[in-house]
């Protein structure tokens, strides 16, 4: 699916998630940071290859499962019979063969359909700065890790290059309709530049170090999700990127993987960075000649080259311009709360969501939730459907005729949502969803040459389909805010965490919808079920068909929920968590 698309994989696929500051202000410095998460990635990568990390472990009951005793317990079992010992604490392995494709990877782009390429071999880390390409080793001759005092110093040298950016930035190039990527491709392997793609698309990853600070989190979010253009390689399989001031974020691309395994990499090379920094602020960088160690990538570009660099750039810049990103900060209770009630705190957000649209909308949409299939051998996706008979008959006695029901009938519709959200996510989880089924059946019959029934032809499906609400929740004590683009034109992206007493969510849209107003009508919808769950009088609600209502809220989207029982990611690909 992801191969096959022409669309740009900037925006319509490719999330990110940045990383929380580092608990020591003095180590947030962009040198320092850049080089202990150099170093952290690269520890990862060794432990990866030398089958040393811990499995994924889906734990449906962690206080016997998810401990150092359990885990001390295992190794003494033999491994033929060590999965039945995990068994015996409904302890799960689910798939890692995603994570082969974390490092030296890259999406290639080809006519029709694009190939993923990976060389382990390759012992060298890309850097972009400015717009210009550099690389250097990481890996020495016999496999170790450069020493952290050289890889800082081959940083310092890159980051005092004044070079100015290239008048053709090559890197708005992946940023294109990738048939015409294709074909710009070729372009550049014909006119001499074969040795460079190479060492471009076999980097370790790409590290992105960033010339301006951040001054919030729309200008991070913005920053992290696109950029300028010039400073990012979006067809790797992941970019570090680095602000001036030491804000740290994840962009991936997202057709090798999802975000099970991605956030599993950010959570350890946030968890090594910050506790076992391979340099401090005060450190001296190696006595290398750094000159000769760091190769500044040189690109052949001929006239055809050039204007496809210029229309790249055109095309990057008027697509970045239509997107709106916005967040609040609701903080009147959370997940501490919702639980006490006995209510799914996903369901609540689901159902605010669902709220807010009706409100400012006047309507029910097709949206879109996934759920993690990695319990599965090569196990992807699946699709939670939140918008449901149970949501829109609960949405519009709020939203419609809040005088007609009483708090006791609205917190029953309520707990019906929550019940109802968290069936589908366990029969999701087990592979017992409709999507990805039809889906296949589809496939399977343009393969075949078979005409497509017609449920397939049916305004009901293509409207299913059409998510114009696509929501994703984040995890994570390393993860300080993600986000994505709407996955359609009149869409909205939701980028969501139930935190214990407090609930965040950051927005996008396009021009065809209004995220300001959506994200007031998010607080306004929080505001109506808490105070429905804390038994205030209905009568307290206002009737708000279509008006918005409710403060917009402002704050530090950071800190993430971190307890789970049950994995998936969404359809911008992000890991996210269902609590019951």
């Amino acid at each position: 699916m992801y191969l096959s698309s022409r669309e740009s994989v900037v925006l319509n696929f490719n999330p990110f998630m940045s990383f929380n500051p580092d608990p020591k202000a003095e180590y947030n410095d962009q040198l320092t940071r850049a080089t202990n998460m150099t170093v952290s990635a690269i520890r990862f990568l060794k432990t990866l290859r030398a089958g040393y990390l811990e499995p994924e472990i889906f734990h449906l009951n962690p206080d016997k499962s998810d401990t150092q005793t359990f885990r001390r317990l295992i190794r003494f079992v033999p491994s033929s019979l060590s999965w039945f010992g995990a068994y015996m604490v409904n302890a799960y392995p689910l798939d890692m063969s995603q994570y082969f494709r974390l490092f030296n990877s890259t999406r290639l782009p080809k006519l029709s359909r694009d190939e993923l390429f990976t060389d382990e071999k390759a012992k060298h880390l890309l850097v972009l700065r400015n717009g210009n390409f550099y690389v250097f080793d990481v890996i020495d001759r016999d496999g170790n890790i450069v020493k952290p005092s050289e890889i800082q110093a081959h940083l310092k040298y890159i980051l005092s290059d004044n070079s100015p950016a290239p008048a053709f930035p090559l890197a708005y190039l992946p940023s294109e309709n990738r048939d015409i990527w294709a074909l710009l491709r070729q372009k550049l392997l014909d006119n001499g530049n074969e040795e460079v793609l190479q060492k471009v698309d076999s980097a370790v990853f790409c590290l992105c170090l960033d010339d301006f600070p951040i001054k919030d989190l729309v200008h991070l979010s913005h920053t992290m999700l696109h950029g300028d253009g010039i400073n990012r390689w979006y067809d790797k399989s992941f970019n570090l990127i680095l602000s001036k001031d030491g804000n740290a974020a994840i962009h991936f691309e997202h057709s090798w993987g999802d975000g099970v395994a991605v956030l599993r990499f950010q959570n350890e090379v946030f968890k090594d960075s910050t506790q076992k920094p391979a340099v401090t602020p005060q450190s001296q960088p190696a006595a290398v000649d750094s000159s000769s160690a760091v190769q500044k990538l040189s690109f052949k570009l001929n006239d055809a080259l050039k204007a496809g660099i210029t229309k790249a750039k055109q095309n990057f810049d008027a697509t970045m311009e239509t997107l709106t990103l916005d967040f609040i900060r609701f903080k009147k209770g959370g997940k501490k709360f919702l639980k006490q009630k006995k209510i799914s705190p996903d369901a609540v957000a689901q159902l605010s969501f669902q709220m807010a649209f009706l409100r400012q909308y006047g309507q029910t949409v097709a949206t879109y939730e996934s759920c993690s299939t990695a319990a599965f051998k090569h196990g992807r996706t699946e699709t939670i459907r939140p918008a449901s008979i149970y949501t829109k008959k609960c949405t519009e006695a709020f939203v419609r005729r809040p005088p007609k029901h009483s708090t006791e009938e609205l917190q029953q519709m309520i707990a019906e949502c929550s019940k109802y959200h968290s069936q589908l996510t366990k029969e999701a989880a087990m592979g017992q969803g409709f999507d990805r089924h039809l889906f296949s059946l589809r496939c399977l019959a343009a393969s075949k040459g078979i005409p497509l029934p017609d449920i397939y032809q049916d305004q009901a499906y293509a409207q299913l389909n059409h998510n114009i609400l696509s929501t994703s929740t984040l995890s994570s004590p390393a993860v300080n805010i993600g986000g994505f683009a709407p996955v359609v034109p009149d869409g909205l992206g939701v980028a969501y965490g139930v935190h214990d007493d407090w609930i965040g969510c950051s927005t996008s849209s396009y021009p065809a919808r209004n995220v300001h107003e959506f994200l007031q009508c998010v607080h306004k919808s929080l505001e109506d079920i808490f105070h429905v769950l804390e038994d205030t009088s209905i009568f307290q609600l206002k009737d708000n068909t279509s008006a918005v209502e409710g403060k917009g809220g402002e704050g530090d989207y950071t800190e993430l929920i971190q307890n789970s029982n049950l994995i998936w990611r969404s359809q911008a690909g992000f890991n996210c968590i269902w609590e019951s």
